[in-house]
């Protein structure tokens, strides 16, 4: 009979993962194998979420962008070109929050601009 030297090894990783595996039902936080599957599969479903939410903010602060700018008869294209030409570096997220929690300073970023 073989000596194991790594028995401790291993039951801490197995118990690292069932710890991990433990929001699964059934055979997926009971046995290691599943666990493991269960565990790896729910990692990179996270992943692709979280790029997924980048995407989606990204738009939402594209679309309150472009709906202001159609106020002042502006295309989106526009209303970045413009803020390009007068050396404004304030990026998209920021002028979203801008716009919503401060409009008084938007119109003068506007008529920074020569918009208004």
């Amino acid at each position: 009979m073989g000596r194991t030297k790594r028995s401790n090894v291993r039951r801490k990783r197995v118990k690292r993962m069932l710890v991990q595996a433990s929001g699964s039902e059934g055979s997926q936080s009971k046995l290691f194998r599943t666990a493991k599957q269960a565990v790896l599969k729910g990692l990179k479903s996270v992943y692709i979420r979280r790029k997924k939410k980048k995407k989606f903010f990204k738009k939402i602060w594209i679309s309150r962008l472009k709906a202001i700018a159609n106020i002042y008869g502006l295309s989106y294209a526009g209303l970045l070109n413009k803020l390009k030409l007068s050396k404004i570096k304030i990026n998209k997220k920021i002028l979203s929050h801008i716009l919503i929690l401060e409009p008084n300073v938007i119109t003068e970023i506007f008529n920074k601009i020569d918009i208004i």
